[in-house]
């Protein structure tokens, strides 16, 4: 069409964008929407891997099994093993287990037995 007519490519494509549909011009905006839908995907993924890596490192921490490194990529054991190691910074190891001021079962018995 372009040789027998003899019109560049620019001028055709100028054209098309000046009278364009209102439908080709929303398959373009769709694209961007595509992508925005996406990105917030891949937001909420995100939020969920950190989600389940702090229940694992919790569980890691109460059970001392450490699950990840067999089980999971040497990436995500890694970070895993980074967020064990700051809960117990931040919070003490005997916070972290959930035992603080809580009696033990030693402790329980005794109570049973004297009372």
């Amino acid at each position: 069409m372009l040789l027998k007519y003899n019109i560049s490519r620019s001028t055709i494509a100028y054209w098309l964008k000046k009278y364009s549909t209102l439908d080709q011009e929303n398959t373009g905006m769709s694209k961007q929407n595509e992508i925005k839908k996406l990105k917030g995907r891949i937001e909420e993924l995100e939020f969920v891997k950190e989600f389940q890596q702090d229940i694992i490192a919790d569980m890691e921490l109460i059970t001392g099994v450490d699950m990840s490194k067999k089980s999971l990529p040497k990436t995500l054991a890694k970070e895993i093993a980074l967020k064990k190691k700051n809960r117990l910074k931040e919070c003490g190891s005997i916070s972290v287990l959930g035992l603080a001021n809580k009696p033990s079962t030693k402790d329980l018995k005794h109570k049973k037995t004297n009372n």
